[in-house]
């Protein structure tokens, strides 16, 4: 009986279980932005925004007092150059409001470029450990600059009540303005973050690029000073429809023409759906090369 027992099939040994090969590989081509996964990841895109407040001022003498020192020190400056020795006089405005109100939309733009192309690499040890949506991490770069652009503008304020300076109906189309300041900075911050991963050289160029950026806008100057023939090709910068669009919002300037307005949204939408391009297509490298 037991040797008739030991050979029942019924006590063989199980056969080993061999578990299957699976292998991960990238998609190819052109991956669409998952607009719900970003919105199932809102609360981690407010902490990044929140995260990067709160780096930016700790630590410091003054705090968040540099949200106002930094615009009105430059306004100081470009007043003294431009409009005291270079003799640079606006329309309607005098010349430190007429400056600020410029200065304004560029350092909030300024600022999220700056902190959108850096951020891939900021949060190096994030991307290499856990998993969520890479584009969040500019995004929330891009959203923090909204509280220094706030305090500064309680500023701008300040100085239209004392240049008695009142906005008509076209500041209802102050936040227009806003929303392409900062997508310009997403558009362009795409596009340097992704390749800031690949080169880290990148990030020395983005200083220049918002120096040089800041001289080809009219934010020390009128446009009406840049020659004819130069206007159209003057107006893809996305940033030339911004400041005009701030001055005439909030002082009554000449409302900025259709076809300047027309050609920086279509260079900003351009620029955006390029980044948003490229961005994806490399998000699946950044994790191996950061």
């Amino acid at each position: 009986m037991s040797t008739m027992a030991s050979e029942s099939p019924l006590l063989s040994p199980p056969l080993p279980v061999v578990a299957p090969l699976i292998k991960l590989r990238p998609r190819p081509g052109w991956i669409p932005v998952d607009f719900k996964e970003l919105w199932q990841y809102r609360e981690l895109l407010g902490f990044f925004a929140v995260r990067d407040i709160k780096v930016r001022y700790k630590q410091t003498l003054l705090g968040v007092a540099w949200a106002v020192v930094q615009p009105v020190m430059t306004m100081l400056v470009f007043t003294l150059l431009f409009h005291k020795l270079l003799g640079v006089e606006p329309t309607n405005a005098s010349y430190p409001v007429f400056l600020f109100a410029a200065l304004l939309p560029w350092q909030l733009f300024s600022y999220a470029l700056t902190q959108s192309s850096n951020s891939l690499v900021a949060s190096e040890r994030l991307i290499t450990k856990i998993y969520f949506p890479r584009l969040i991490l500019p995004l929330g770069s891009v959203i923090s600059g909204l509280v220094d652009f706030a305090i500064a503008f309680v500023i701008l304020v300040g100085m239209m009540a004392w240049y008695r300076i009142v906005p008509g109906i076209a500041v209802l189309t102050l936040p227009i303005f806003m929303v392409v300041a900062l997508l310009a900075a997403l558009a362009v911050g795409l596009w340097l973050s992704a390749l800031n991963v690949t080169y880290r050289d990148v990030r020395h160029t983005i200083p220049f690029l918002t120096q040089f950026w800041l001289f080809i806008t009219p934010v020390m100057y009128p446009s009406s000073k840049v020659p004819e023939a130069w206007r159209a090709l003057y107006a893809l910068n996305p940033m030339t429809g911004v400041v005009e669009g701030f001055r005439w919002a909030l002082l009554g300037q000449a409302a900025p023409p259709l076809v300047v307005m027309l050609v920086s949204l279509s260079a900003t939408v351009l620029l955006l759906v390029g980044g948003l391009f490229y961005f994806r297509r490399m998000e699946k490298t950044f994790a191996d090369i950061v």
